[in-house]
């Protein structure tokens, strides 16, 4: 019974945990990019033990070779001499360094082709990683870019609905416009027609006369004989007098 409760119990937290995971995944995204991080250090941790072995062959290797120049040199230079039992006795030690030479050269080669294939292992492995993280990063980003335009073109699906539902609103405040307008137009008119024009046209030859009247006055005051003076008399016709003589 407790073991069913338990199991509900992480069943509950594992479905918590998956929403949370499924509502951000940049989170989770940076988490992984972070354990990647570390596999990286601790792997390369083991490949600079590994390569701290090999520098160590190496080492060694050069000063085997080092010892056996110097006991080949020895031994040769005791036979030559005749010292048989000392040239004897460098030779022995001579092919022992040989013989543990041959092994760590070979050991040497081994540790070599080892590091570069865990190496190239790590270089292909973080690439492969880091090659799916970039392609998460792109897929989060197209997510969210297709949610809002989803969530855009709902909101606009939403509106034309609603601007359909109050078309009726719309036709009537279009109808009670015009109105209005048609009233205001029909004043307008109304208000034009019932202008006496009569008056105005007096009011205006009035002006007109006053105004060629002063212009007669100015010219006489100046000396200017306008056009339609007299020619000997130096006094202006009235129009009315003018006609009276053509006739």
């Amino acid at each position: 019974m407790f073991r069913r409760i338990g199991n509900l119990i992480r069943g509950f937290f594992g479905l918590f945990i998956s929403g949370l995971e499924r509502q951000n995944p940049e989170a989770l995204l940076e988490v992984e990019k972070e354990n990647l991080r570390k596999q990286i250090s601790e792997y390369n941790k083991g490949l600079a033990a590994h390569a701290a072995m090999c520098e160590r062959l190496i080492s060694q290797v050069k000063r085997e070779e080092t010892e056996i120049r110097d006991l080949t040199a020895k031994t040769a230079a005791h036979l030559k001499a005749g010292n048989r039992k000392l040239a004897g006795e460098y030779a022995l030690r001579l092919q022992k360094i040989k013989q543990g030479h041959t092994t760590n050269v070979e050991q040497l080669e081994a540790a070599e082709k080892t590091y570069e294939e865990l190496k190239r292992a790590r270089d292909v492995a973080v690439t492969a990683a880091r090659e799916k993280i970039e392609s998460l990063k792109r897929d989060i980003s197209e997510t969210k870019i297709a949610k809002a335009t989803a969530e855009l073109n709902e909101m606009a699906a939403g509106m034309i609905n609603e601007i359909g539902g109050a078309g009726d609103t719309l036709n009537r405040l279009e109808e009670m416009v015009r109105e209005e307008k048609e009233k205001a137009s029909g004043r307008a008119r109304v208000a034009r027609d019932s202008i006496d024009s009569t008056e105005l046209n007096q009011m205006e030859a009035e002006r007109s006369a006053m105004e060629e009247l002063a212009l007669a006055d100015f010219a006489a005051e100046a000396g200017i004989v306008m056009e339609g003076d007299s020619a000997g008399g130096g006094e202006s016709t009235p129009p009315a007098a003018a006609d009276e003589k053509a006739m």
